[in-house]
C-alpha cells in the first residue's frame, strides 16, 4: 500500500482526490461482492448454483410463484441475467413455469420438487454463514447496520421511483 502513496497524482490537491478506499460506494459495493461470492462458494460448489439461481430460489422460496420481471423487480437483476438463469434452472429441472391466462407474454414461475429440496438444503447453510459473518459484532451494533442499511435503502428505493415517475 505505501507504494500506492508515491503514486498519487501530484497535480492533485488533496481535496481534489477521491479515496476510492474511503468512498461509502465503492465499500458497500466490496463487501456485498465479497459477501455474495462467500456465500456462493458454499452453494455453489455443493450444489452447482450460480448467485443468479439462487437469488431466483430464494424469491420463489419466499413468495412461492412469480413471473421472471416480478423476480427481476424483487431481487434487483437485470431481465437477461434473470432469463438465463431461469432457463438454467429449467433445465436442470428445479424450476417450472406455468402460463399466465391473463397475459401470454409471461409465465408464473414455481420452483419443482426437486428445486424445493435443494433450496431447504441451501437455506440453513446461508442462515449459518450469515451467523459466522456476524458473529464477532455486537447485537447492538448489528441492529444500528440493520437500521442505517434500511435507511440507506429506503432513501434509494425514494429516489428512484421519483426518476421513474419522471421518465
Amino acid at each position: 500500500m505505501d507504494s500506492l502513496l508515491e503514486k498519487r497524482n501530484p497535480a492533485m490537491t488533496e481535496s481534489d482526490v477521491l479515496e476510492l478506499e474511503g468512498f461509502l460506494p465503492y465499500r458497500l459495493n466490496v463487501l456485498a461482492t465479497l459477501v455474495s461470492h462467500s456465500l456462493a462458494r458454499v452453494y455453489g460448489e455443493r450444489f452447482g448454483i450460480s448467485i443468479p439461481e439462487w437469488r431466483i430460489l430464494a424469491t420463489l422460496g419466499q413468495f412461492n410463484e412469480m413471473t421472471a420481471r416480478e423476480i427481476g423487480q424483487h431481487s434487483r437483476m437485470h431481465k437477461t441475467t434473470v432469463s438465463r438463469a431461469v432457463s438454467t434452472l429449467e433445465k436442470r429441472q428445479l424450476l417450472a413455469r406455468r402460463p399466465n391466462d391473463q397475459d401470454m407474454r409471461e409465465a408464473f414461475l414455481a420452483m419443482t420438487p426437486s428445486g424445493q429440496a435443494i433450496y431447504a438444503e441451501i437455506v440453513p447453510l446461508a442462515r449459518a454463514f450469515a451467523r459466522d459473518l456476524t458473529q464477532d459484532i455486537r447485537p447492538e451494533d448489528l441492529a444500528v447496520l440493520d437500521r442505517v442499511l434500511a435507511q440507506l435503502m429506503g432513501r434509494l428505493n425514494a429516489s428512484s421511483m421519483d426518476r421513474d415517475e419522471e421518465a
